[in-house]
């Protein structure tokens, strides 16, 4: 019976990991090592304040998240469970990338790491911004209020919520044309999201797009060894090529949760597994029962749900912790 691993987005802002680290020694000695290959102390990615400056606090940031979510990866793999197939969001896509070993671990965080080098906006940048936008069902068909604006971009899709009378997806552009959209529009149905500066998944990006170009052309990429989806549209990404692309594109181009987890349906998963806390747990519908792991007490969730669905067990260490 299939078991899903799902690896959200977005940005460790807040503390992560700390239980995790405090309890178990496999934690402990992985944050040692991304701490040796971004040069960041494992103190500073745990909950340490993230640096001045937007890229390299977006650079820090991206580590703290991705670092927890591999951790959890670990921990379910040393208690015997491994994924038969991965998909994330933006973040959650390349940290998945490398669960399915399609990009060591090295490689990944250092690149994360560099990012911190990218440049900031220019003197006369506008100011960017991010928005939640609440679609009610009986709207869906309408043209959304953002349509035809060109600085507001439709940056990702989550899907319909767990009761189906409304969509959530988010937006990116300039930060005054999104709060202008928010008071032209009903109480709640646009939410700028505070301290979101840098208008990811958006055209916005292309100059950190065209930064990080060069390196991803270096990178060891390889194809993936398990079920690798992704977020960009419908689709498994099978080849080395493929891969990169997909990393390519993340700066610039809009996700998709629910081309993941239809993804997952195609795949006969029966259970999905949600690394840390990125996406929002309970709100979201899912085609499959989800747990969402990032504590000790969600481990031996995810293990005694995995055992009662009859879910089998690898017997140890899943094989993907490649450095």
């Amino acid at each position: 019976m299939p078991l899903g691993y799902l690896f959200g987005g977005g940005v460790g802002t807040e503390p992560h990991g700390i239980e995790l680290y405090e309890a178990s020694p496999l934690v402990r000695q992985l944050y040692e090592e991304i701490s040796g290959w971004t040069g960041l102390p494992a103190e500073q990615i745990l909950r340490g304040e993230l640096p001045e400056g937007r890229e390299q606090r977006q650079s820090a940031g991206t580590i703290r998240e991705a670092a927890l979510a591999v951790a959890v990866h670990d921990l379910l793999a040393e208690a015997g469970l491994s994924p038969d197939v991965v998909g994330g969001l933006s973040l959650g896509a390349m940290t998945a990338s490398s669960v399915a070993g399609a990009l060591d671990r090295r490689s990944l965080f250092t690149m994360l790491a560099r990012t911190a080098d990218a440049p900031g906006p220019g003197p006369d940048a506008v100011e960017e911004g991010m928005a939640l936008a609440f679609v009610r069902a009986e709207d869906a068909q309408d043209p959304p209020p953002w349509d035809g604006r060109p600085d507001i971009h439709l940056a990702g899709d989550f899907g319909p919520v767990v009761d189906g009378s409304q969509r959530i997806v988010m937006l990116a552009g300039h930060r005054t044309a999104i709060e202008a959209l928010a008071a032209e529009s009903a109480p709640g149905a646009i939410v700028p999201l505070p301290g979101r500066t840098i208008a990811v998944h958006s055209p916005l990006r292309k100059p950190f797009r065209d930064f990080i170009a060069p390196q991803l052309a270096e990178m060891p990429f390889t194809a993936p060894r398990i079920p690798l989806l992704s977020c960009l549209e419908r689709g498994e990404l099978k080849t080395a090529d493929e891969v990169r692309e997909m990393f390519e594109r993340n700066p610039t181009d809009p996700i998709s949760l629910v081309d993941i987890y239809e993804g997952m349906r195609s795949h006969d998963v029966r259970l999905g597994l949600v690394m840390g806390p990125a996406i929002p747990e309970g709100m979201l519908a899912f085609p499959f029962p989800v747990v969402h792991v990032e504590s000790i007490e969600h481990i031996q969730l995810a293990v005694s749900t995995a055992y009662d669905l009859g879910i089998g067990f690898s017997g140890g260490d899943s094989g993907t912790r490649e450095r």
